[in-house]
């Protein structure tokens, strides 16, 4: 009998300590900012979710004059002003003077080059333009450290060229067109290539200031 008594103590026990475990969890739950909690989640799956600009451009991987690896989202217009032209460096054609241009106004702007504005020049004949054959092409045009030269695997700079517009089946048949974009403020300008230095410089300084009147709001 004391035994008997003994075991049905235990079990009395530990019932009741499983009955205040289940009191302190439904005490706890009762109490914790459940709103807020929702909210935390939200926001944390929210942020590892990509942007519509991400969605569109895509981390397509290009690959620059130094022969480094870039993602053309995250790498090249994340948070950038650009202006992007696209070309072919055995051209003798119009790219010729465009590229002059990008030079010219890479000079009129100075140093914002690399710091408020970049410069992103996209061949359309991957296949011929290596990163060598761009480096060498980058240093006849005295490319600064913030004009890009990007090439890559055709299938890559295709498509990348698809979602800007610019895709061409013959590459001379490339456009002449410059376009200019602020990706954090989403405002996006075309201008022609072709056109006066001093007038470039005007339209890419209005979508450099879209970004500092957003800033300062």
């Amino acid at each position: 009998e004391p035994r008997a008594n003994n075991q049905v103590m235990k079990r009395t026990t530990i019932a009741a300590m499983c009955v205040r475990i289940v009191a302190i969890a439904v005490l706890a739950a009762a109490f914790l900012p459940t709103s807020s909690l929702r909210a935390q989640t939200l926001a944390a799956k929210t942020a590892q979710e990509p942007s519509p600009a991400e969605k569109y451009f895509t981390n397509t991987e290009l690959i620059n004059q130094d022969g480094r690896a870039v993602r053309f989202y995250n790498d090249v217009l994340k948070g950038k002003v650009v202006v992007l032209d696209f070309f072919f460096s055995t051209c003798q054609a119009s790219c010729v003077p465009m590229n002059r241009n990008f030079a010219k106004v890479q000079e009129l702007l100075g140093n914002r080059v690399g710091k408020d504005v970049f410069f992103v020049s996209v061949t359309v004949d991957p296949e011929m333009d290596t990163p060598a054959q761009l480096k060498k092409y980058a240093a006849s045009l005295h490319a600064g450290p913030g004009w890009l030269l990007l090439t890559g695997q055709k299938v890559n700079v295709d498509f990348i060229l698809n979602k800007l517009g610019q895709y061409v089946t013959d590459k001379n048949d490339h456009t002449n067109i410059w376009i200019i974009g602020n990706e954090s403020t989403g405002l996006w300008k075309k201008a022609f290539g072709l056109a006066k230095p001093e007038d470039l410089v005007k339209v890419i300084e209005s979508v450099i200031d879209d970004k500092r009147t957003t800033t300062a709001q």
